[in-house]
């Protein structure tokens, strides 16, 4: 049986079992229901056939990624329609108004019929797919109709498919993209390994955007006047796992010190866990109105879109995800020269295996390295200055993917 048949059964089959799992399953839900609508909204955005460049990204991180390239695209492109789809409902329920395309839709499954249809409404003049979203389908009705498509922030691990013996058919897949733009050395030799010779070492165009994040305007009064004159902890997008730990901390230190905790989860009942937790006191963002903040010490962020302004105010940082859940963006705090704390499960995540081989990133198991840490970095600026510098330059020195990127477009369209 011809793997491609295969894949396409193995797609038609899951996107039935998840029209199930929906019926129990509120994020399914959303991943389910919100395709529904993906060719309604199409049809109606895209009247006119106007020139369109298309970018898929998997989630909110990959969005990040390819922020800075839909910018600049705007810039560079102003007649073109910038078309952003997403897999997950976690990155299209959060950035589904985002301005930074002009339509921003759910990828539908990838099956020939909806990849072809798809396509037929969009007709890209440009693909361009962030970091590991590779669909057979829709690479192939790209390459049939002569696309230029792309993979940008890419990296590759011998430990994908691609570079097995029985990986022939996903293999064939990466032959439609015109260009890969890789982070590292090794993504470029695995590609080299596997025949394909279209490979530039670009980098992570993340951080482009958290070299942006640093230049803006990042004063928040709220913090200027919690924050004071004391050394500041920002927690960010935190799980009940970091949680744990946080909150012992708070409870037990003796520092005077000013804690920020911005959790992932940021439902009510999960906010009223937290603060009932905690023994000192306690403000939540949503109810900082006629309150003297420098009185509180622990500051709860229930909303979003303020954390990468906060990480500005902070000493030190504690990035979430990284017991069970999935670590989430260290470069965000990286990008203000202040060391960072994370869980024990970053080996899939680039920029923090980097970081915690140079010291700039440490990486604890347990509340007692926890506390042994944070006590040593508050206590001590000068190795606490140190420590954030490994972070800066890393940035600074790693920063420009964005240029290779848009100088290749540039030559293409």
């Amino acid at each position: 049986m011809p793997l491609r048949f295969l894949y396409n059964i193995l797609i038609a089959l899951s996107w039935q079992v998840l029209k199930v799992v929906a019926l129990f399953q509120p994020k399914i839900k959303l991943f389910v229901s919100g395709r529904r609508n993906t060719f309604a909204f199409l049809e109606s955005k895209l009247s006119g056939k106007p020139k369109t460049i298309w970018m898929h990204v998997a989630s909110l991180g990959e969005f990040e990624q390819g922020l800075p390239i839909l910018e600049r695209l705007r810039i560079q492109y102003p007649y073109h329609k910038l078309i952003l789809s997403f897999f997950s409902p976690s990155g299209y329920e959060v950035k589904k108004n985002t301005t930074a395309a002009d339509v921003v839709v759910y990828l539908p499954m990838d099956t020939h019929t909806k990849a072809k249809r798809f396509l037929n409404l969009v007709c890209p003049d440009l693909a361009i797919f962030v970091k590991y979203e590779i669909w057979p389908n829709y690479l192939q009705q790209l390459k049939h109709r002569n696309i230029p498509t792309l993979l940008i922030s890419a990296i590759f691990s011998e430990r994908q498919v691609f570079f097995k013996g029985y990986g022939g058919f996903m293999r064939k897949s990466l032959s439609t993209f015109s260009h890969f733009f890789v982070q590292d050395e090794t993504s470029k030799k695995l590609l080299t390994s596997i025949g394909f010779k279209n490979a530039t070492v670009g980098g992570d165009t993340r951080l482009d955007r958290v070299s942006e994040i640093q230049n803006r305007d990042n004063q928040l009064d709220f913090m200027d006047s919690f924050k004071g004159n004391l050394n500041c902890l920002v927690a960010g997008s935190t799980w009940s796992e970091d949680e744990e730990i946080l909150i012992e901390f708070i409870n037990s230190t003796k520092t005077e010190m000013k804690f920020v905790i911005a959790p992932h989860e940021i439902k009510s009942a999960h906010i009223e866990k937290i603060t009932s937790a905690l023994q000192k006191k306690t403000v939540l963002y949503s109810d900082l109105e006629h309150k003297d903040l420098g009185e509180f010490d622990v500051l709860i962020i229930d909303t979003i879109g303020l954390l990468t302004k906060i990480y500005s105010y902070a000493n030190l940082a504690y990035v979430g995800g990284g017991f069970a859940t999935g670590l989430h963006n260290t470069m965000e705090p990286a990008v203000f020269g202040i060391p960072i704390i994370i869980g024990p499960q970053y080996s899939k995540f680039k920029e923090a295996e980097d970081l915690v081989n140079q010291g700039g990133i440490l990486s604890i198991s347990t509340y007692d390295e926890f506390q042994s840490l944070t006590e040593k970095l508050i206590t001590d600026p000068e190795h606490t200055h140190k420590i954030g510098e490994i972070n800066s330059d890393y940035i600074n020195s790693n920063k420009g993917a964005s240029d290779l990127i848009m100088k290749h477009i540039s030559e293409i369209l």
